[in-house]
């Protein structure tokens, strides 16, 4: 079994986690690109009946 999954994390999480320490081993000068690039964002459309329904909403969703 993989650490991370004994540990009781998911592969998503234990990614991130590595990929935060990643960010924060580097020089500062390369730090400050690899910051830019931790940011992201979804957008998530409710689909029904083979069309997305542009005025539902998702429960949970921000």
């Amino acid at each position: 079994m993989s650490g991370w999954r004994a540990a009781g994390l998911t592969y998503i999480r234990y990614s991130n986690i590595a990929a935060k320490l990643v960010r924060e081993a580097l020089k500062p000068e390369l730090r400050a690109a690899a910051t830019k690039r931790d940011d992201s964002s979804v957008r998530m459309t409710p689909w029904k009946d083979g069309k997305p329904n542009k005025g539902a909403t998702i429960p949970g969703a921000e």
